[in-house]
């Protein structure tokens, strides 16, 4: 990338939002994952109705995560050049709802009814829309905070927003697939039960991505598209794919922030798989309910939690509060990986307290309010790297820096699915995903404790790595607005 500025002062114009703004346009992150959070059961759904073998569909959702990274760089590239009348984002975020929705409805209501010769590649191709309407609204959530605040105060508060909706978001998937769902359908092999599910994800994802709309809708103007005190920011960037490589070589922060997210998202992609929770809750505990139920539960100590972390980063940075959340999640998922190995989980229960109980929904609450912290920190994180790369090269390019983000993190955290898929493949899972009831064997209680504790623990260690190399601490941000154009 062309240096046009080296030697000159990049100062940064201050851009501060109202409250609401932020809260709404964080909506957009809570639509994309209503879907995703329904997608975490489409393996069931080609497995059980479709009639797609599980390594068969391990390789394809695998396939279509990698799909999905390789969208980022081109979708980042044209909302950089993008700047028409109706903005930059609020196109992206509009047109990425209508194909998310469209596709879905299209694969769960017509996938299982077409010939079966030819299912699998009319899977692959639904999925495909999808994924391409997927990348459009969350390029926008990874490149939109960038127009929203640049204020060192305000900009935690995006985490805040995005860490409460996610909960509730996937709390509440959860409560209504494992309560309400499973208990009026029995199982995953109902095309009811799926049909039922997407019609309530497009609907309140709907909600979602208006309210987003609304809250871009006064920053989503030319004169947030460039930080400088002028108006160059109708001057059309002259922005090349080579940037992408240029951006990785010479900003450091946008390196460190990408391996610190991949590794924890290929975790996350493991842990939270509904294989993996149907493998814990439904096998291991015998409790499959409980795995909505005690995201209701948790959810105001969560927040709690949350908000302490949100106001650490206020004080502190927001590289310190990410560094500690990591090392708190990582003792959190040890203490429960010990009672995983060595309590009766059976006897956990909301309607019968007792002792193991209130430590388990204590350590859950505790472990999943800061793993919403280490999760969601990174994006308001992009936008410091997005700064920050304005600083030494003169490029606004918040869509740039969002798809290299995403692009890595996804081809890395792509792994994930094919990971359970083939190691359950490894203890005779070959066939048929673990359904709930399944008899629980040693080999099968030790590949849920190796799901959803190790690779966690793992993934943070890498983390904590990475951070120590990640100097866009909050000393550095405030001094970005005087930093000199160059390099690092």
């Amino acid at each position: 990338m062309k240096k046009e500025v080296h030697g000159q002062d990049n100062k940064i114009k201050q851009n501060r939002a109202h409250i609401w703004q932020i809260a709404f346009f964080s909506l957009n992150n809570t639509s994309t994952n209503l879907f995703l959070a329904m997608m975490g059961y489409v393996s069931y759904y080609a497995n059980g109705i479709a009639g797609i073998g599980v390594v068969v569909i391990s390789f394809i959702l695998t396939g279509m995560r990698v799909f999905d990274g390789i969208t980022d760089p081109v979708i980042g590239y044209i909302l950089d050049k993008t700047n028409g009348r109706f903005g930059k984002f609020r196109p992206f975020i509009v047109l990425g709802y209508i194909l998310m929705a469209a596709s879905s409805l299209v694969l769960f209501f017509t996938t299982h009814l077409v010939p079966r010769f030819i299912r699998a590649p009319y899977f692959i191709i639904i999925y495909a829309v999808y994924i391409i309407g997927y990348t459009f609204q969350t390029t926008v959530v990874k490149s939109g905070q960038s127009v929203i605040t640049n204020d060192v105060n305000q900009r935690p508060l995006i985490t805040f927003f995005d860490s409460t909706f996610i909960m509730f978001a996937h709390g509440l998937t959860a409560f209504y697939v494992s309560v309400y769902l499973i208990h009026k359908y029995k199982n995953f092999n109902s095309s009811e039960l799926f049909a039922e599910f997407v019609i309530t994800v497009v609907i309140l994802s709907a909600i979602c991505t208006v309210l987003a709309v609304i809250g871009i809708w006064q920053k989503d103007r030319k004169e947030f598209f460039n930080l400088e005190n002028n108006n160059s920011g109708d001057k059309p960037q002259n922005i090349k794919f080579r940037d992408y490589a240029s951006i990785l070589k010479h900003n450091k922060p946008i390196r460190m922030l990408i391996i610190a997210a991949a590794s924890d998202k290929f975790a996350a992609m493991v842990y939270g798989n509904s294989t993996v929770i149907v493998m814990l809750y439904g096998i291991l505990m015998k409790n499959y309910p409980l795995a909505g139920i005690i995201g209701i539960i948790v959810g105001i100590p969560n927040l709690g939690i949350i908000y302490i972390g949100i106001k650490y980063a206020q004080k502190y940075g927001q590289k310190k509060a990410m560094t500690g959340a990591t090392w708190f999640a990582i003792i959190f998922q040890s203490v429960l990986m010990i009672m995983m190995i060595f309590c009766d989980l059976t006897k956990v229960s909301v309607t019968n307290i007792n002792l193991i109980t209130i430590v388990f929904l204590t350590v859950f609450a505790l472990l999943n309010g800061v793993k919403s912290i280490t999760n969601n920190m990174v994006v308001p994180m992009i936008a410091d790297c997005t700064d920050y790369e304005y600083t030494i090269s003169g490029h606004f390019v918040p869509g740039i820096m969002g798809a290299l983000f995403s692009f890595i993190d996804k081809s890395f955290s792509a792994l994930g699915t094919f990971f359970v898929g083939i190691s359950l493949s490894l203890i005779g899972y070959s066939k048929v995903f673990p359904q709930v009831g399944d008899e629980l064997t040693q080999p099968l209680k030790w590949m849920t404790i190796f799901f959803y504790c190790i690779i966690p623990i793992i993934g943070w260690l890498i983390t904590l790595f990475a951070m120590r190399y990640y100097k866009l601490d909050k000393a550095a941000m405030k001094n970005l607005y005087s930093l000199k154009g160059g390099k690092e």
